[in-house]
């Protein structure tokens, strides 16, 4: 039996060579990024763990899991980013359409192995107009309206990203490791 690692290595090898329909009639804006090729298709938005482990849950894990754009031909696509500068992923914006075929506008980005997909635009299939994939921000204000007003990015003042910080360090690698980086580089 083929280990996790190996299929999702497998995976993200096919995704490079996905074709990207409709690329002219593409709207995704250009960020000039390495590699980057505007990638307009249509797919089914799906579970990741579910497509890769069989592990699934009832929607999607209502946004909370990683979700992904199976395309006709059985490649799925991991949509990494949103339209955002941050990297907050797009598993927000692509909840709602959990199961659904849908069409995205964005772009794959990167050169060489496993290229990370950019989602700008999403629309079911037939739907007359595309919304913007901007919904993390909007959802992370809303669950943290009294961090809203307090001044610096989201990562600086976020609960869960502060109880990590204070748990394991700001490298991740336990507080002992962070004192004696911070000691070196002063």
């Amino acid at each position: 039996m083929k280990t996790l690692s190996t299929v999702f290595a497998a995976l993200l090898a096919s995704a490079v060579a996905l074709p990207m329909a409709q690329a002219a009639e593409s709207q995704a804006k250009s960020w000039n990024l390495t590699g980057e090729v505007k990638a307009r298709f249509e797919a089914k938005v799906v579970d990741v763990l579910c497509e890769l482990a069989g592990d699934c849950v009832d929607n999607c894990g209502n946004g909370a899991r990683h979700l992904g754009l199976l395309t006709s031909d059985g490649k799925l696509v991991l949509a990494n980013k949103n339209i955002q500068p941050i990297f907050s992923g797009a598993a927000v914006d692509l909840a709602p359409y959990c199961g659904k075929q849908v069409e995205v506008d964005g772009l794959m980005v990167g050169e060489g192995g496993p290229k990370l997909y950019q989602i700008q635009l999403i629309r079911e299939v037939g739907a007359e107009k595309f919304n913007k994939t901007n919904l993390w921000s909007k959802q992370w204000n809303a669950e943290n309206p009294d961090l809203k007003k307090v001044k610096g990015p989201w990562f600086r003042k976020d609960p869960l990203v502060n109880a990590q910080i204070e748990k394991n360090g700001y490298l991740g690698l336990g507080l002992d490791v962070d004192k004696k980086f911070i000691e070196e580089e002063q």
